[in-house]
């Protein structure tokens, strides 16, 4: 309902980054500075009109690059290394 188990676990599949958001800005920002592949919406806390508009601004937003590759970078490097 809350949708933090959801995020949880699907972040411990390697090459899963998945974003947990309530709203249609932190959709766009787990796209354009994160790199987001998986998207979590907690039913609790959205009700239905919220929810398509924050999937259809995840849907349409692209990763910026620049200055966030390297973040994402980073967290390829933590997910390689425990993932052994």
């Amino acid at each position: 309902m809350s949708g933090i188990g959801h995020s949880i676990a699907a972040n411990k599949v390697p090459g899963v980054y998945a974003a947990l958001v309530y709203n249609q800005e932190a959709a766009a920002l787990s796209r354009m500075h994160n790199d987001s592949n998986v998207l979590v919406l907690g039913s609790k806390f959205i009700d239905d009109a919220k929810m398509l508009d924050i999937v259809k601004t995840w849907l349409s937003t692209d990763f910026e690059g620049g200055r966030h590759l390297r973040r994402k970078e980073q967290i390829q490097n933590i997910e390689r290394e425990f993932s052994k």
